[in-house]
């Protein structure tokens, strides 16, 4: 079996994750992993699975036919064995914060300079309970280089939260 990640988007409707896993189970592989959502009338996602060898070819051309249906679907194979995390340690960041411009770019821009590496990253606007403001929620999985402290890492991303005006809550490792 090899590992195959898909991203799909399309508008959105009723029957598109049925569709993309049908074409999967039909040419015998495995729905793994995924994460999909509906955003401004668009549903999108990416998808880990695993297909058998002899199969990959015809199962990445149903997925393609699948645009006829209004879904776009694009295929890369995985690595056979995936390789390790370079990053042994991680942490969960959550961000709290009036939402204006620039927010995830300062955050990634710091993370990158720190050299973590952003694992998994959810964000979204909501509607603060008392006041209706505009309040933007991130949460992130990021993996910790050896050779950063978690002392240096909490320093330098409350010091982003000031700048920036957001709360900051940082998980367990």
């Amino acid at each position: 079996m090899t590992p195959m990640v898909l991203t799909l988007i399309g508008d959105d409707k009723p029957g598109l994750v049925n569709a993309a896993s049908a074409a999967v189970a039909a040419h015998g592989g495995t729905w793994l992993e995924s994460r999909l959502a509906r955003l401004a009338g668009k549903f999108a996602g990416i998808v880990l699975i695993a297909a058998p060898d002899d199969k990959i070819a015809a199962l990445t051309e149903a997925l393609g036919a699948l645009d006829g249906a209004g879904l776009k679907v694009t295929v890369e194979r995985g690595a056979a064995q995936a390789a390790p995390s370079a990053h042994a340690r991680h942490i969960d960041i959550e961000i709290v914060g009036h939402e204006r411009p620039g927010i995830v770019r300062d955050l990634t821009q710091t993370l990158k300079t720190l050299g973590a590496n952003i694992e998994e990253f959810s964000s979204g606007v909501e509607s603060a309970a008392f006041t209706g403001a505009e309040m933007f929620r991130a949460n992130i999985r990021v993996g910790l280089p050896d050779t950063l402290s978690l002392g240096e890492l909490k320093g330098t991303l409350e010091k982003l939260a000031g700048e920036i005006m957001v709360d900051l809550t940082l998980g367990d490792e």
